[in-house]
């Protein structure tokens, strides 16, 4: 293919599926810098690899080569964490202790989120759903949109963000325990 052909093959792209790459980056990574840097190295991959055969839309392939770039970008974040981040889990977390008695039983059962799906389906709903994720510690945050949002499975977790099982579960436990609670907080009683 010649380069002409290519450089039109990629502004036509990025016309076509440049706003969706962008929402689809925005959505799992969550901040509109690295999503911008996401879809960009999207595009020089796809200009560098010179690849796309047909076999499939151009959209499914650079969705393909963004969903690579996304993972690239979180294995970073993970290793690129801040000296406070390093801080062991156990011995700092002490919020748990609050949902609980000695005998590990509930001191206030939660309360059920019983919601219709219009409710979910709300503006305001998931504008405090955004922030109690904002809310979270990044490593819990990601985990949790990894698992419950783009619905990875518990091996390619592990594998990406180098973690065992068991730091995984314990992470999206007390991931959702803070949703939970912000939850309660902002928008039931809120």
């Amino acid at each position: 293919m010649n380069t002409s052909l290519l450089n039109k093959n990629v502004n036509d792209w990025l016309n076509e599926h440049g706003d969706y790459l962008y929402r689809f980056a925005l959505a799992r990574l969550r901040d509109p810098h690295q999503a911008e840097d996401a879809v960009q190295e999207t595009m020089l991959a796809a200009i560098k690899s010179n690849s796309f055969d047909g076999a499939s839309s151009a959209r499914t392939w650079l969705t393909g080569i963004l969903k690579h770039k996304i993972i690239d970008s979180q294995r970073k974040q993970f290793r690129e964490q801040p000296l406070s981040d390093l801080i062991d889990l156990d011995a700092s977390d002490t919020s748990m202790d609050d949902f609980f008695d000695k005998n590990g039983h509930w001191l206030d059962k939660p309360q059920t989120l019983d919601m219709p799906e219009e409710v979910l389906e709300q503006k305001q709903f998931l504008n405090i759903l955004s922030g109690c994720i904002d809310k979270l510690p990044a490593k819990l945050a990601t985990i949790f949109m990894m698992r419950d949002v783009q619905e990875t499975d518990n091996e390619t977790i592990c594998k990406e963000l180098e973690v065992t099982a068991t730091n995984a579960w314990v992470m999206l436990y007390r991931a959702r325990m803070g949703l939970r609670k912000c939850l309660e907080i902002h928008w039931i009683t809120g």
